[in-house]
């Protein structure tokens, strides 16, 4: 294919063809594709990207499928949202959201997944699965009803109510396993070998899968007049997105769509309660330790993260940092960002807000960066994470004298003067 060369080791550089392949045979490193980026260079422009689809799919031409009808939901080219009153509220110059949660099942894991099942189709596949923390397992289920393929998820049992529901009502084979989400993603990697005809879009095909999240750098440039911000916060769960985040921006550099993209700062975003990089980062280590999670940060609830180490080899690259925030933190941050800006993140987006404060107190965010805080799911998702803490102002009759006995009005101002019943 045109735009794809090959796969190639992270660790040992050993090469091999663009198969169902995702880690090396002779050291068992991580397997990435790689491109020719001076074939690249002379195909793609700005204005080839700008006449495609308002979808993530205007950059084929910087993804390992060559497709005129890829697996395909409309995902990507979502909202970069000038975030004015966040970034006063926080001292910032200028702060932009990325606002994945309007993809169409509410997250960037849309992105990989249509690029994933692309690919999978392409080689033949005609089961897709995957081992999910929830947002995959809505996406894989989605793209496979829309490939007519079959799907077969995994997910730990204690997931949110709201994205069980919404992996099963696409049809597929759903099956929760007790356990963690590492628990899970070792029972895939056993499956992987026990159903080789199955594409685990986060096994098999994970080289092919990651390269979806480099879309959010092409997008971010692209929607800011082609330029790469200062910094940009990212979750990490498995460290995937962060990594490649980073190769995107480091592509457009490659191909001469942006001119400088070497001073991208790129930090870090973790739950305290499943906070292995963020950990490392603080101690000054490249040892990524296995944790237990516990936050209900659930999207984010990887103890053993695949990409971590490199996750963390970014990090520190770029000079950035590594967030770790409470689980109170993280409501905290996902009442901030709606309160502020009108969007509502799930508790990943929580994840992100929290850090960003967290970044910019402790000097690692400069107030005049060009800041993009990268927010990956829609609240909808995990609303149960806000029971109890947010609600109606009050309850009342339906009559002016209950309404007037309750609330004042003080200008546009309005209040309640009694506690809620």
């Amino acid at each position: 294919m045109a735009n794809l060369s090959l796969l190639r080791c992270r660790e040992c550089g050993r090469e091999f063809e663009p198969i169902a392949l995702h880690v090396c045979d002779f050291c068992f490193g991580p397997l990435e594709v790689a491109y020719d980026y001076e074939a690249l260079s002379k195909k793609v422009s700005r204005a080839s990207i700008e006449a495609g689809p308002r979808s993530m799919w205007r950059y084929q031409d910087l993804l390992p499928v060559d497709d005129a009808h890829p697996v395909d939901l409309g995902a990507g080219f979502t909202p970069l949202v000038k975030a004015d009153r966040l970034a006063a509220h926080l001292g910032l110059r200028e702060l932009w959201i990325k606002n994945d949660t309007v993809n169409p099942t509410g997250s960037f894991k849309d992105r990989v997944v249509s690029v994933a099942l692309t690919k999978a189709r392409q080689l033949g596949f005609k089961v897709a699965a995957c081992a999910s923390t929830g947002n995959l397992a809505n996406s894989v289920a989605a793209h496979a009803a829309k490939a007519g393929m079959e799907s077969i998820v995994l997910i730990p049992s204690n997931l949110e109510a709201a994205k069980i529901m919404m992996t099963a009502v696409y049809g597929g084979t759903l099956v929760a396993v007790d356990g963690t989400y590492d628990d899970v993603n070792r029972l895939c990697a056993e499956l992987t070998s026990e159903h080789p005809s199955w594409a685990f879009v986060n096994v098999n095909v994970r080289s092919y899968y990651a390269e979806g999240s480099k879309t959010l750098a092409f997008e971010v440039a692209e929607q800011l007049g082609w330029r790469v911000p200062d910094h940009v916060v990212v979750p990490i769960a498995s460290g995937s997105q962060l990594t490649k985040i980073k190769k995107g921006f480091t592509e457009l550099g490659l191909t001469g769509l942006v001119d400088e993209v070497d001073h991208v700062r790129i930090s870090g975003a973790q739950a305290a309660g499943c906070s292995p990089v963020a950990t490392a980062f603080k101690e000054h280590t490249e040892e990524i330790r296995p944790v237990k999670p516990d936050t209900i940060a659930k999207s984010l609830a990887i103890g053993n993260p695949a990409d971590g180490y490199y996750a963390l080899g970014v990090i520190n690259a770029t000079g950035g940092g590594c967030g770790s925030v409470t689980d109170e933190e993280i409501l905290e941050g996902i009442q901030l960002l709606a309160r502020t800006e009108g969007i509502f993140a799930e508790t990943a987006g929580g994840v992100t807000i929290a850090s960003l404060c967290q970044l910019v107190a402790n000097g690692t965010i400069n107030p005049d960066e060009t800041v993009v805080a990268m927010i990956t799911g829609h609240g909808l998702k995990t609303v149960e994470s806000l029971t109890g803490r947010v609600g109606p102002s009050t309850t009342i009759a339906p009559t002016l004298e209950s309404f007037d006995a309750h609330l004042e009005v003080e200008g546009d101002l309005i209040r309640a003067t009694k506690e809620p019943r």
